[in-house]
């Protein structure tokens, strides 16, 4: 059974930092690529930051560039979002995923961790 299951996320406040997990079990998850989305209410789930199935390659989302750094440890099947500096904007849902594009495309979400930027 593919689990994804997302925590550390709360209620912070502007500048402050929270470091969210994402613990994976049921695949092989050293050959997925790794994903943090974010959905803020009434907005579309959108793409934060994704880290390759070895690590080697990471993008970013202009508005977390800088900020956010997104990484794996293929021992533990994990993966992490370290969130800097966090703004008010940053207030969302955050989601993991994970994505194999083989023969068949794998695709497999969390369930959501509250993040609240606020004072």
């Amino acid at each position: 059974q593919v689990q994804l299951v997302e925590s550390g996320g709360g209620l912070v406040q502007p500048g402050g930092s929270l470091r969210l997990s994402c613990a994976a079990s049921g695949f092989t998850f050293s050959r997925y690529a790794m994903s943090w989305y974010r959905q803020a209410p009434g907005k579309e789930r959108d793409l934060v930051a994704t880290v390759t199935s070895t690590g080697g390659n990471k993008n970013y989302a202009d508005s977390v560039k800088g900020r956010f750094t997104i990484s794996r440890d293929n021992a533990k099947n994990g993966a992490y979002l370290q969130m800097n500096s966090l703004k008010n904007e940053d207030t969302a849902v955050y989601y993991c995923n994970a994505l194999s594009l083989g023969i068949v495309t794998k695709n497999y979400w969390g369930q959501g961790t509250q993040v609240t930027v606020s004072e």
